[in-house]
């Protein structure tokens, strides 16, 4: 007869609930054995998904790895950007077996007034304050002791060192002297290291200039160079400046000689150059004269937007301030706030506000004001992460040497000894 779902059969005998209460067992330990097993292949996979050395590992809008590799903790430097830094051995002092332990580091937050930059800076809540530094100043002991006060830097830029004539004066030919130099620096001191720079039209070995490449020979030296300085430096920087003033002041772009024999491309591919040999070191764009809104500010905005649309790897732009004493712009925020809209972080990479000489007690007023207002531009926008200086002592400064009858562009004159434009970048980040 056909089969009845409804009809059941009464010669099929049901197991005793013992002999099903066993079988649940059972099931339970097999699935648990299951688990147990697999849990050292989770334990060796997960590393996998942490972010490397100085990499992203946490903030708003960030979907990324939020663990860090062996050796390394995620650290919030503010809300916008949590970092993997190595794991600090605070070094401390027990005045008996009874007392209170005191630290090297200050367990109450920086008054706007602290000693130091840095300090101020981070009370702001951001990622650093830093210096640009050249060779020459390392064998000054004076100079490279206040270079290495983490109360004042944190940060350092090498200002030649790692740009290409530097780096590879002959084709093929690599030397990291000078970069390695500064390197060695920032990491005795346990301070962040820009990379400067992949892509410029200046400071080129005249094999580059001079070599009257086709666009394909041209793009394989400009992605080679860029893939081996960069890899050279992987996992010890925190950014790198990939493409160096790329416009001119109406806001098309400069006619240097990747522009004019790869085309406007060499920006997005000397990017992915640079992303393919450091995936963790952010990636900026970096030029003068887009301190405030207008024509070049404005050439960047489109140039951001088309990157990203492209889907090429851009991180943030670079603010250079190269300003001039009571001529500073008056929308520095609002430029700052443009760029951030694109969802980039910003950073004021190469400050210093110079002024005609002699120095007067006027003009040192007014550049305390200007350095003030520039800070606290930085300081009101969350996605500005940090101030550089270019150099922090007139006597380094590269001012006199470009242009005639100028100087005195930075916070501490040629005796390091602190000007008024220091009080002004305190007062800056804590307005």
């Amino acid at each position: 007869m056909p089969y009845n779902p409804e009809i059941k059969s009464t010669n099929i005998l049901e197991p005793p609930s013992s002999i099903k209460t066993l079988e649940v067992m059972l099931k339970l330990i097999v699935s648990l054995a299951t688990l147990l097993a697999t849990l050292p292949f989770a334990t060796a996979t997960a590393g996998v998904y942490a972010s490397g050395p100085w990499g992203q590992c946490g903030g708003k809008i960030w979907f990324g790895p939020k663990t860090c590799a062996v050796g390394y903790h995620c650290k919030e430097w503010n809300p916008w950007y949590y970092q993997c830094v190595p794991v600090a051995h605070p070094t401390s002092t027990h005045q008996s077996s009874t007392s209170t332990r005191t630290s090297s580091r200050s367990s109450t937050t920086p008054s706007p007034t602290s000693t130091g930059l840095a300090l101020s800076a981070k009370a702001a809540g951001k990622l650093y304050f830093g210096s640009a530094l050249d060779n020459p100043g390392l064998t000054d002991e004076p100079y490279l002791a206040i270079l290495s006060d983490k109360n004042q830097f944190t940060q350092l830029t090498p200002a030649n060192g790692m740009k290409w004539e530097s780096t590879e004066p002959s084709r093929g030919v690599y030397t990291w002297t000078q970069g390695d130099a500064v390197l060695a620096v920032a990491k005795k001191n346990g301070q962040l290291l820009r990379g400067h720079t992949c892509a410029w039209h200046s400071q080129l070995p005249s094999w580059v200039t001079a070599g009257n490449f086709d666009n394909a020979t041209l793009t394989s030296i400009m992605v080679d160079h860029c893939k081996t300085v960069v890899g050279h430096y992987k996992g010890q920087i925190y950014s790198w400046d990939v493409v160096n003033e790329a416009f001119n002041e109406d806001g098309t772009f400069r006619e240097t000689v990747f522009y004019n024999t790869i085309g406007p491309s060499y920006i997005s591919k000397v990017l992915h150059a640079a992303r393919e040999a450091d995936h963790h070191a952010k990636l900026y764009i970096n030029d003068y004269n887009i301190d405030g809104t207008g024509a070049k500010s404005t050439g960047m905005v489109n140039l951001i937007k088309s990157l990203k649309a492209e889907r090429a790897p851009i991180d943030g732009v670079g603010i250079q301030g190269h300003l001039i004493v009571g001529q500073v712009p008056t929308t520095i925020q609002a430029n700052i706030e443009q760029f951030a809209a694109l969802g980039v972080e910003v950073a004021i990479t190469e400050l210093d506000i110079r002024m005609e000489l002699p120095v007067t007690p006027e003009k040192l007023a007014q550049q305390k004001e200007d350095y003030k207002n520039v800070i606290k531009a930085c300081a009101n926008v969350p996605a500005c992460v940090g101030v550089t200086i270019w150099d922090y002592t007139d006597k380094y400064s590269w001012v006199p040497s470009v242009f005639d009858g100028e100087g005195a562009p930075l916070p501490w004159d040629e005796n390091l000894v602190k000007k008024p434009a220091y009080d002004g970048i305190v007062e800056g980040f804590a307005a």
